[in-house]
């Protein structure tokens, strides 16, 4: 089975229908690595050291564009959902916009570096969350 590894052109869309311009957004990551990466050119790496590379080269991108990691967890096993997912990386990245996200995707250094995260990763997911007041309660 092929995992989830870029956008579709139609969820793509439909995330530059959100507002763009109307405060922080968090991006919930959850990613699966390759035991070893599939560059289409051949080289060797694992999935692990291809990851390390995107996020080495595309790191100053983000940080240009304001862009910070503000959770992350280490994945010990899924309680409700399938039993079989697994994640090797679980974070969340805010932007200070939506429309700084999408000038992180079009900037042409964030474009070479995606290349690394394709060939590492199998599978993952992300999910564009509007940020809210923690507290102690559900709902």
């Amino acid at each position: 089975m092929t995992g989830f590894i870029d956008p579709t052109k139609d969820a793509f869309a439909a995330f530059k229908t959100q507002p763009q311009d109307d405060g922080p957004i968090h991006m919930l990551n959850l990613v699966r690595l390759r035991t070893r990466a599939a560059y289409p050119d051949g080289r060797v790496a694992t999935g692990a050291e291809a990851y390390a590379a995107y996020g080495r080269e595309s790191g100053p991108v983000f940080r240009a564009l304001g862009g910070r990691i503000v959770w992350r967890g280490d994945f010990r096993l899924t309680l409700i959902g399938p039993a079989e997912e697994r994640w090797d990386h679980c974070f969340i990245a805010e932007y200070p916009s939506g429309a700084a996200f999408i000038a992180m995707l079009r900037d042409p250094v964030y474009r070479e570096a995606v290349k690394h995260r394709q060939a590492a990763v199998a599978d993952s997911r992300l999910m564009r969350l509007r940020p809210a007041e923690g507290g102690e309660g559900f709902g």
